[in-house]
């Protein structure tokens, strides 16, 4: 074996002939890495600051929600839901909330289907604005994201106030809501929709064409149109690699076909256009809730006898009765206890309904064999599908890159497990 000489002051150090060739190392992203932005690890090889391959390892915190779900009655798998993908847990409350519906037939009332859509797209806001301002801050910008999280905390109280919750929500119920919206919420509700515009226009206006941010972005974990529907992509990710598909559009619900809004789209595939997606998303969400309250508050003045309509009657076999009936009342205590204790079976059947999450497409296929749990249950987690394109995406960039494209995608450690 040939050796080669080195002079080091005073030391000789002898290099073999493989020591000299390039050599990868083996780099562990993760679980325990803030770069992650939940409990998942890729084990990386890297060659220098070059990605050459990636496996990731999911499962940290699988909890078997789908399993536990057939063991419980069917109003009580709403708080399962809420922690997949937690940074929008409402939008998973009113997809199961519309699965069992679908499942028992009902008919949710108008005024139900526009405060379902308020609740949905303030999510949406909320959701993409921490996915945004981590991909600023990921890129070295930390100050677009003191200004957005100010009004995610207005989201937040919003859904205090509908719901005593904030972050996992548990709210609404089977057939509706538990309660109306009070005059507090709408207050707040018209306090967000007046004061959130002038701060996501300062938040855009120190990143949309920040040189720095669009050096970083711009051509980083890219991914064309074919492969991401070849992997199933769908929501901002798929948008943004120029397919046009929303849920909202495609398989309308909530009502959502009454409803004036565009479909952002993008071209490259990637960072920078999954963040301008985003972008436009907010201002669509905005807009649907201005449009929904707006409906609402006209039903109110055409017919102030059916404000308080807030759940279907359909659902009173599988909606908790009001406190003070339940008081009064010997047949809603009765109810009362029978959804309790879970002795209401549901039909026979076997259903899927889809809507679109902060992530994408989130469906819920239930099968029911006729008794007062899911036979079988299965959650379609958009950030689990996509999350297997990861490899491809950041294979030959750079290390930096990788972190960035793991927040543009918005993997959420709760929906990826499950």
């Amino acid at each position: 074996m040939s050796e080669q000489l080195t002079t080091t002051g005073q030391h000789h150090i002898k290099l073999s002939e493989e020591s000299l060739q390039k050599q990868t190392t083996t780099l562990n992203l993760g679980p325990t890495h803030p770069a992650t932005h939940g409990v998942f690890q890729n084990i990386m090889e890297i060659d220098g600051e070059r990605v050459m391959e990636t496996v990731p390892t999911v499962g940290y915190i699988h909890r078997a929600f789908e399993k536990i779900a057939e063991r419980r009655p069917y109003y009580q798998i709403t708080t399962l839901t809420d922690r997949l993908n937690y940074c929008s847990a409402p939008i998973n409350n009113m997809g199961w909330h519309m699965t069992v519906e679908k499942l028992l037939g009902i008919q949710t009332p108008k005024r139900v289907d526009y405060m379902r859509i308020v609740v949905m797209e303030l999510s949406r806001i909320a959701d993409h604005l921490v996915c945004n301002s981590v991909v600023a801050v990921d890129t070295g910008a930390l100050t677009g994201f003191t200004y957005v999280f100010q009004y995610r905390e207005k989201i937040y109280e919003i859904f205090e106030e509908i719901c005593g919750s904030r972050l996992t929500t548990n709210m609404g119920r089977v057939g509706g809501f538990e309660r109306n919206f009070t005059d507090t919420a709408f207050a707040k509700l018209d306090d967000f929709i007046a004061t959130f515009p002038k701060v996501m226009e300062e938040f855009q206006s120190l990143l949309d064409r920040n040189r720095i941010f669009m050096d970083r972005c711009i051509g980083a974990g890219p991914i064309n149109a074919e492969r991401a529907l070849n992997y199933g992509f769908t929501g901002p990710n798929l948008r943004a690699a120029g397919v046009d598909y929303d849920v909202r559009v495609a398989q309308p619900y909530c009502s959502y076909e009454e409803f004036d809004f565009k479909v952002p789209v993008g071209t490259t595939g990637d960072v920078y256009d999954r963040y301008l997606v985003r972008n436009a998303e907010i201002w669509e969400s905005l807009s649907l809730v201005k449009q929904a309250l707006a409906k609402i508050r006209k039903m109110d003045a055409e017919f102030p006898e059916q404000k308080n309509v807030y759940y279907a009657l359909e659902a009173d076999h599988f909606h908790l009765p009001a406190k003070p009936d339940v008081y009064t009342k010997m047949e809603a205590l009765i109810y009362h206890f029978k959804i309790i204790m879970g002795e209401i079976d549901a039909p026979v059947g076997e259903v899927y309904h889809s809507v679109e999450g902060g992530n994408g497409e989130l469906g819920f296929y239930l099968i029911s064999d006729g008794g007062r749990t899911p036979y079988r249950l299965h959650f379609r987690r958009p950030c689990f599908i996509y999350y297997q394109a990861y490899p491809e995406i950041v294979s030959g960039g750079l290390l930096s890159d990788a972190v960035i494209t793991l927040s543009s995608l918005n993997v959420i450690a709760g929906e990826l497990d499950g």
